[in-house]
């Protein structure tokens, strides 16, 4: 993993708007030499609050595409769908068309055909590429070092020719679908966004001496910016 330095935020309310102003300033900047900005979203709590300061930013929503980078095998209407969770915060308040939204299209019974679905979508968005050159990927990481939808000692992390797939994660009993660590990797710009003292332990796995991508999967990823609040980062940070 490509370590950058790390400027800690001392709370989530530094962080977030630190982050929503870094979103916009991208975009424009993007958006002055392509007619498209193309981001993969996170699910998660630390980027919903976000989305929430996205949707009352002046963003140009009709050059802004928007598509997932990990989801839960769960209807669009479930309380755990990041589909739900993003439209609530961003998308329906912002009145996006749908024309712009790209969400994964789960069908809770056939999990390999619903990321064989996604993996053709995103193929049509990035004709050509080896892999989705996203403008930009967003992450959250879970305190057992996972990030998307990339679980310890699951299969997806070893996946080094798909663009997505589905994940079978036993501790969940369920899968799960996310975007292959070379897909997220060949994104122009990747942030992780990560807050709380239950992450000090993670981070200190994911930026510690000891590589072990499939216990701390998070290491497969090399991030162009990280927004982490003080409180998670390890104490011998």
């Amino acid at each position: 993993m490509m370590v950058n330095p790390l400027q800690p935020y001392a709370d989530l309310d530094s962080l977030h708007n630190a982050a929503a102003d870094a979103f916009c300033e991208l975009v424009a900047e993007t958006l002055t030499t392509s007619d498209t900005f193309r981001v993969s979203l996170s699910g998660g709590s630390t980027p919903k609050r976000l989305y929430e300061i996205l949707a009352t930013r002046d963003l140009p929503w009709d050059r802004i595409h928007w598509f997932w980078g990990d989801e839960r095998n769960v209807p669009r209407d479930h309380d755990d769908s990041n589909q739900r969770m993003v439209r609530e915060a961003i998308l329906g308040p912002a009145g996006v068309d749908e024309n712009y939204i790209h969400p994964v299209p789960v069908v809770v019974e056939a999990p390999a055909d619903t990321a064989d679905q996604y993996e053709q979508t995103l193929r049509q968005h990035f004709p050509g590429d080896e892999f989705p050159a996203f403008d930009l990927v967003l992450l959250g990481m879970g305190d057992d070092a996972h990030t998307a939808s990339l679980f310890p000692e699951t299969d997806a992390i070893d996946e080094s020719d798909r663009w997505f797939v589905q994940n079978w994660v036993p501790k969940f009993s369920s899968y799960r679908y996310t975007l292959t660590a070379p897909a997220i990797n060949a994104g122009q710009a990747i942030w992780f966004l990560i807050a709380g003292s239950n992450k000090q332990t993670a981070m200190g796995q994911v930026l510690g001496n000891e590589q072990n991508t499939r216990l701390y999967p998070s290491q497969l990823i090399t991030p162009t910016r990280w927004f982490v609040t003080a409180d998670a980062l390890p104490q011998t940070a």
